[in-house]
């Protein structure tokens, strides 16, 4: 048993994600950059169209379940894959979803939005500025209505979620074992800071020497790498691990214009995955991120022939929107 594993054996967890995912050689993409890209394929963990939050899940439903909650209430945006997952899961478990949306109603639902109705959540739809007064407002209703609720911020990035990518980066630790590659750099999109702040609290329980970048989608790099390490330090309090601020990386040159907005970089990015390799990104987050890990062997940023696993985070859903 590894030492994540001993940490994180104290807590329940669902099972919902199909793991571990794949891992593998980006053959065409390794022979053009002239760097040995490999890539985590966790859009295919595949509970309610897959993506990178269904690892934390496994752990925020869990707790929920031991709580005996019979509500579920989250906030994002209109295209949340978050949200989806939500939805989804309380479906599976017959608990009663309340999303709280920033972005106006739509005539026609799409891609991830089209999902939530389809697996019956209530929606609200409000302005961004008033998602988290809102979700706090229906969570008392809920609350004094005698109902018991789960509440869950953006991303599900609570501590309890992080732990999910602790877990993740254990994975990743035999993936980089089996590959027989010496892989010293780890990048992926980077937005609530719940996935980046699991694989900082992975890497300060097993000393791993190599550099997690995580790619800014939104905020400035300097806010993020705050998010991300107050997250990892909270959640290093549940297993007993100090976490420095030198194990975190963020890098906000991707960013473009802001959130959702994509960057020729980006929308290149999508295209040289889809055609070399037959791998689909989005405009949102992993076209960024894969933006950012192209640049990087462009620039020798990642130096001619060094190891690097890029995390694919899921979101393929909004190729659809």
């Amino acid at each position: 048993m590894s030492i994540i594993q001993k940490k994180l054996a104290p807590f329940p967890r669902t099972g919902i994600s199909l793991l571990p995912t794949p891992c593998h050689r980006l053959d065409r993409l390794s022979q053009e950059t002239g760097c040995e890209l490999w890539i985590k394929r966790d859009d295919l963990t595949g509970f309610g169209f897959g993506g990178n939050k269904t690892r934390k899940f496994d752990f925020l439903m869990a707790d929920a379940m031991q709580k005996g909650c019979d509500s579920l209430i989250g906030i994002g945006a209109n295209q949340s894959n978050f949200c989806r997952i939500l939805s989804a899961v309380g479906s599976c478990y017959g608990l009663d979803v309340f999303l709280v949306l920033s972005g106006d109603k739509p005539d026609h639902p799409t891609g991830n939005l089209l999902i939530d109705h389809m697996l019956n959540a209530t929606i609200y739809h409000v302005p961004r500025s008033r998602r988290e007064s809102r979700a706090r407002e229906l969570y008392d209703e809920l609350t004094a209505g005698g109902r018991n609720v789960y509440f869950m911020p953006p991303g599900g990035s609570t501590p309890i979620g992080t732990l999910g990518y602790a877990a993740g980066f254990d994975e990743i630790l035999r993936d980089i074992k089996q590959s027989n590659v010496n892989i010293r750099h780890i990048i992926h999109a980077s937005s609530s800071a719940g996935t980046q702040a699991g694989l900082v609290l992975g890497q300060a329980m097993t000393g791993w020497d190599g550099r997690i970048t995580g790619i800014s989608v939104d905020v400035p790099e300097k806010e993020l790498a705050k998010d991300v390490f107050t997250l990892a330090s909270q959640a290093g309090t549940l297993v007993d691990v100090s976490v420095d601020m030198d194990l975190v990386h963020t890098d906000g040159a991707y960013i473009g214009e802001g959130y959702g907005i994509p960057t020729p970089a980006c929308r290149e990015a999508i295209q040289r995955f889809a055609s070399r390799e037959g791998i689909f990104l989005d405009t949102v987050y992993t076209g960024k991120g894969a933006s950012a890990l192209l640049d990087y062997c462009a620039k020798g940023i990642i130096p001619t022939g060094e190891g690097v696993l890029f995390i694919h985070t899921g979101g393929n859903i909004q190729l659809f929107e």
